[in-house]
């Protein structure tokens, strides 16, 4: 008989497979009398039968079910060895019906083993579980901690095992340092969404997490996430750390306006935005000890709608010295995190100089017009630099300016050779129609929840076309009316993420038809509509002669 385990136990005689933890403790999968889903957990299959045979006693069978290893079961003694009185034979017709039907070459395609040296890694804030094939080592599972000392002992240990691809789940931040560490041993590492890899409920713990990735990347069952790169990672990095500034900043700007209403001073009624021209040049009279409001509506700016005297009017109130202090902190701390903004511009605009051209030509004549927005502080033109990158001007794509097209470049990259078509580019930015059905019956065409960053920007670019007189415009206006304003924004980005995907993939430029181009085409493609539903029912549609009413 061949048992499957590595550790006997001297009194039941049954076989268990060992998994051992940091300081030397035994971690077991599953103290459930079931066969486990993961390979090594469990050998036996409850039911089956063994015969029990000692000295004098006749022969008994009994079933196999799984139990927690006893600590003692490590130290195999020389006598432990040699004990032979008890031996556990499995029954012959029983083996030989489990030798044919788990024939590795009589199995399905989708069962075979795909990646036989797959290893699975289950991601911890503190530590790091680590599930390699059985018989690799003397451990299947071993347990890490997070520095990174730990994170090069992994990936020797992945080394010694033979690994050459391993998984991991997308667990926070934490999985990036290891994940980095083991793409440059030269590891084929795949992220993967924590959705796609839930165990069975009421069978969750570290271990069979780990176990549980690793038997499913084996036979293959696991996709890669999506991770750009390095150098979109980088751009990425600047992105996200600018966006976090520009949050911040906003949270003092809502202290500026709580310390004013405090003091009933209602800039905020006169002014469109309290930190332009006008609304600076106030609040940095107020902090200076100014409290005339005839002085302080002086610094209105001529852009400005309202009057000097209205102004003058929303500046008196009740100047209290615990207020005027939270607004100097707020109006000071604005303007810190304003300049490490700069600072940040400044490092994304070197970082664009030093990517690859595609071409040197300057960009055509714009469609738009090319407001402030689209340039950095400074001056930098993101059109003129992100056109010689991609040979393509995104910023004729209505709805998309410097911010959204940065955002997308961070997000996505420029090349968008990952994704086979569009509908693979929309179904993963989770803006395509969902596809839940039951038989014929359809319950529900919803698009899935996600926070994918470059889905959010493409929403944002379709919100702008609420009032825009252009095609898209009047699709949003179109889609709003009949289905209401989200389902609008989400289909006009699901039209521009695939206007994007095209523009990039086959170096074509947008053009803009106009509002009242599209209008017309869409009211051809209904009358035809209409003409074969009136023909279907044998009657013909007749055109009305002008002022007949």
């Amino acid at each position: 008989m061949k048992l499957c385990s590595s550790i006997v136990d001297p009194e039941s005689k049954l076989s268990y497979a060992p998994v051992v933890g940091r300081e030397g403790r035994l971690i077991i999968g599953a103290h459930c009398p079931s066969r486990s889903l993961v390979s090594g957990v469990s050998v036996f299959n409850i039911g089956d039968v063994f015969i029990r045979q000692s000295e004098g006693d006749p022969v008994k069978e009994m079933a196999a079910v799984s139990a927690p290893l006893r600590p003692q079961l490590l130290d195999q003694s020389p006598v432990a060895k040699t004990r032979k009185r008890d031996q556990i034979i499995s029954h012959p017709q029983k083996q030989s019906q489990r030798t044919t039907q788990n024939n590795v070459s009589n199995l399905p395609q989708h069962l075979q083993h795909i990646n036989i040296n797959a290893a699975g890694i289950d991601i911890g804030s503190d530590r790091h579980l680590v599930a390699v094939p059985e018989g690799r080592d003397m451990v299947s599972v071993r347990e890490f901690g997070t520095f990174t000392a730990d994170l090069q002992a992994i990936a020797d240990w992945l080394e010694q095992c033979g690994v050459t691809t391993v998984a991991m789940e997308s667990t926070g931040v934490y999985w990036i340092p290891l994940y980095e560490i083991l793409e440059q041993r030269g590891f084929e590492v795949y992220l993967v969404d924590a959705r796609r890899v839930k165990n069975v409920s009421g069978r969750k713990s570290d271990v069979l997490d780990c176990q549980w990735v690793q038997e499913l990347h084996t036979y293959g069952l696991l996709a890669k996430a999506f991770r750009p790169a390095e150098e979109v990672c980088v751009l990425r990095g600047y992105l996200r750390q600018k966006e976090m500034l520009v949050q911040t900043a906003a949270m003092h700007i809502q202290h500026m306006q709580k310390a004013l209403q405090q003091m009933n001073l209602l800039l905020h009624n006169v002014v469109s935005d309290i930190t332009g021209a006008t609304g600076m040049k106030i609040l940095k009279g107020i902090i200076a000890g100014e409290r005339n409001p005839k002085v302080l509506a002086k610094e209105r700016d001529p852009r400005c709608r309202n009057s000097t005297e209205t102004i003058a009017k929303s500046l008196v109130g009740n100047y209290r010295p615990e207020h005027l202090f939270a607004l100097r902190q707020a109006v000071e701390l604005y303007e810190i995190y304003q300049t490490k903004i700069a600072d940040c511009e400044a490092a994304i605009v070197a970082y664009l100089e030093q990517q690859d051209h595609r071409t040197e030509d300057e960009p055509p004549s714009p469609q738009k017009s090319i407001s402030a927005r689209d340039r950095m502080r400074g001056g930098t033109d993101v059109r003129a630099k992100l056109y010689k990158m991609t040979a393509v001007d995104l910023f004729a794509i209505p709805g998309l300016a410097a911010d959204t097209l940065l955002t997308l470049a961070s997000e996505v990259g420029l090349d968008i050779s990952p994704w086979q078509s569009e509908k693979h580019f929309t179904s993963w930015l989770a803006l395509c129609p969902g596809t839940r059905r039951s038989g014929r019956r359809v319950l529900s065409r919803k698009t899935r929840p996600s926070a994918n960053r470059a889905a959010q920007a493409f929403r944002m670019a379709a919100a702008t076309q609420a009032r825009a007189k252009t095609a898209l415009g009047a699709f949003y206006r179109r889609i709003r009316a009949r289905s209401g304003g989200r389902e609008a924004i989400t289909a006009t980005a699901h039209k521009i993420a695939r206007i994007f995907y095209s523009m990039l993939k086959n170096r074509t430029e947008y053009v803009e038809v106009g509002q009242a181009a599209y209008e017309q085409k869409f009211k051809e493609r209904r009358l035809r509509s209409l003409k074969h539903q009136a023909t279907a029912l044998g009657y013909q549609l007749t055109p009305i002669a002008t002022g007949s009413f």
